[in-house]
């Protein structure tokens, strides 16, 4: 059975596109949302990120060939975006959730 034939990694990959669409469509009004909706929306960002992980690590493990070219399109779009060729996606993952603790904090500590 093919990778993305898989009921499991159809449900995911809907659930991240949702996501994703949740956290673009918040992502510019996030200074102007009240600090329970911008909590919201890190929850969300923080949800996302744990699920794209998930799934990178899926794509790292398969053997099928359209997971590989998924895979290998995850970190040829990483490299546009300023990342260094071959940087770790996990360590990426890891900096990016911190990341989002650290929103956590901030919006914690604003009165």
């Amino acid at each position: 059975m093919s990778f993305f034939n898989s009921d499991v990694v159809r449900a995911e990959m809907a659930e991240i596109s949702e996501l994703q669409e949740e956290v673009y469509n918040n992502v510019f009004k996030f200074p102007t949302l009240s600090k329970d909706d911008q909590k919201y929306h890190v929850d969300v960002l923080e949800k996302l990120l744990d699920k794209q992980k998930v799934m990178y690590t899926r794509l790292s493990l398969s053997e099928d060939p359209e997971a590989k070219e998924m895979k290998k399109r995850i970190v040829e779009s990483a490299s546009m975006f300023g990342l260094p060729q071959g940087v770790d996606m996990n360590l990426l993952f890891n900096d990016m959730t911190q990341a989002v603790g650290l929103m956590k904090d901030q919006i914690d500590k604003t009165p």
